[in-house]
This record gives structure tokens, C-alpha cells and sequence, in this order.
């Protein structure tokens, strides 16, 4: 067995109550999947994760976004839940309508219960968060 699965199999408990936040990635730790581990870990919660854009920013701004493809999106969905269901799922910024729509359906799939809808459209320092022709509807 591999140092990292020992390191994964003594962190994971599978009693503990599991979050999925699916968001993007923010390098200085301050948002997306980054943020939402820190809360989850902060409410004994053992966070699951799967990003759906990887950004280049500073505490100051967003200078670029790249999503990750929808088929990418759905693969990390598909294989983490076939292993582990989470007792509750966060979104963040998707970016892009298709990662919406594969969402939507691994949410049908799975049966993901208690949904928690954070719509990020736009940073802090005012970039759009979304592709430029994303339905905001």
C-alpha cells in the first residue's frame, strides 16, 4: 500500500457526515473548493471535492478562468460517487451552462440530497464568473 493511501485511509472515517462542494479553483485558498474544505473541515465534516475551473488570481483580481471540460466534470463526478455519497452537496462557480446541465444530471442519477445553490456569476473585484452566452435565468 502506497504512503498516500495509508495518508487517505487514516484522514477518511466513513462514519463522519460527507459535503461535496463542486467549484472552481482559487490558488490563493480564499474561495471555491479551497474555502469550502476549510468550512467543512471547521464543522467536522470530511470534505469531498470536484473542480469545475481553475483560475489565475491574486487576493486583487481574476485575470483568467479556464473551465474544465464538461466531459472532465462529469468523469471526477462519476467516479467519486461511486465509491462515496455525500450527506450534502455545495455548488459554486460552475462557469459554463454544460457543467450546469452535468450537474443536473449526476444530481438525478445519484440521488444527491440536501443541495445547497451558491450561483457565483461574479468576483469580488468584478470579473464574470460565466462562460459569456451562460442562460442566467
Amino acid at each position: 500500500m502506497s504512503l498516500l493511501a495509508i495518508m487517505v485511509l487514516s484522514i477518511y472515517n466513513p462514519q463522519m457526515k460527507k459535503a461535496l462542494t463542486i467549484a472552481g479553483f482559487d490558488p490563493t485558498g480564499g474561495a471555491g473548493v479551497q474555502a469550502d474544505l476549510k468550512v467543512f473541515h471547521a464543522l467536522g465534516v470530511y470534505g469531498l471535492s470536484v473542480v469545475s475551473s481553475l483560475t489565475a488570481q491574486n487576493t486583487r483580481e481574476v485575470r483568467n478562468i479556464m473551465p474544465v471540460p464538461r466531459e472532465f466534470v462529469n468523469r471526477q463526478l462519476e467516479v467519486l460517487l461511486s465509491d462515496i455519497v455525500p450527506e450534502a452537496t455545495k455548488t459554486g462557480m460552475l462557469y459554463s451552462e454544460s457543467n450546469v446541465e452535468v450537474l443536473a444530471y449526476i444530481i438525478r442519477k445519484f440521488s444527491l440530497k440536501n443541495i445547497v445553490v451558491d450561483p457565483v456569476i461574479v468576483s469580488s473585484s468584478g470579473k464574470r464568473l460565466v462562460e459569456k452566452n451562460t442562460r442566467l435565468q
